[in-house]
């Protein structure tokens, strides 16, 4: 959905509108913030908090999951402001699924300093969608910074949701940098913006060749509905983009590490390898024994 900022119950009258459609989806994805924006332009921090923050288990997050589970939908209904049992406030992505429970969040690593007071995450999430695949958690700022949608490639993620409020020029660059990061991970990238007067727009759903089924080209508020056929990662893994280039296969296991300075670490090439979706088909698994780490840290052969 590229929309501008709703209240609580527009968003719930506008959902349950857009569910009676014959093409109503399966995963519902909205903007960054985009139930903790209206009004905000015109309060400080302070009364931001009062009027939004809120431990996830809150009210409004008893409506949320309330209302996945009326629509059957997994919801990501963009983020919130998370109120921490710590006392920090966070912007925090959430995802519900159809039975209304709360899967995961992921608290924003990188806000956009100076401009987000908010306390910064530092976790990288993904969540499995059961008979689908896995999708990776981003928030605008963090696409970014190219660490972040490795490691959800990494951690298996075959779709990275990328959600986004920018309603500056810096959207310009973004769209570029989304395709790029679909691109080099050979992942799906759906990087969903709000619409006017809340932002630029220019939402995209990137396949994992860097191929764009949909995307919007101004501020509109609109729907944008496209498949996501999470078998075209390891498709794109196995046979190549474009057929040309396989980037997750370049190490061979005795080779020697690669040193990271910048990360005060290495590329054991042994480990340079994404994990896979227990969905994927075993036509698309890599040939041979490939070993991986899961979210968990359980090292899977």
């Amino acid at each position: 959905m590229q929309a501008p900022a709703e209240t609580l119950a527009g968003f719930a009258d506008g959902l349950r509108q857009r569910m009676k459609s014959p093409n109503a989806a399966e995963l519902m994805v909205y903007p960054e913030l985009h139930l903790c924006s209206v009004g905000a332009e015109a309060m400080s921090v302070e009364e931001y908090y009062e009027a939004y923050a809120e431990p996830l288990d809150g009210p409004r997050g008893d409506a949320l999951g309330a209302l996945a589970k009326e629509l059957r939908i997994w919801l990501i209904p963009g983020t919130v402001l998370e109120r921490g049992d710590d006392g920090n406030v966070y912007n925090t992505a959430v995802v519900y699924n159809p039975d209304g429970e709360l899967v995961t969040r992921y608290r924003k690593v990188f806000t956009w300093r100076p401009y987000e007071p908010m306390c910064i995450g530092r976790d990288f999430v993904v969540f499995d969608m059961p008979g689908t695949g896995r999708v990776g958690l981003s928030i605008c700022y963090d696409a970014w910074f190219p660490e972040v949608s490795r490691h959800l490639a990494w951690m298996g993620a075959e779709l990275i949701v990328n959600l986004v409020q920018t309603a500056s020029t810096g959207r310009v660059q973004e769209v570029p940098i989304n395709i790029a990061n679909a691109i080099v991970n050979q992942v799906w990238v759906a990087s969903v913006n709000g619409a006017a007067p809340t932002a630029h727009g220019k939402t995209l759903l990137v396949d994992p060749e860097g191929l764009l089924p949909v995307q919007t080209f101004g501020p509109e508020d609109v729907t944008l509905v496209s498949i996501v056929d999470f078998d075209r990662v390891p498709a794109t893994r196995k046979f190549g983009t474009t057929g040309d280039s396989w980037p997750w296969n370049f190490f061979r296991v005795d080779d020697a590490p690669l040193e990271l300075p910048l990360y005060n670490g290495r590329i054991i090439p042994g480990d340079w390898q994404p994990a896979i979706s227990p969905e994927t088909p075993e036509e698309l698994r890599p040939d041979g024994p490939v070993s991986f780490t899961r979210p968990s840290g359980e090292a899977v052969a």
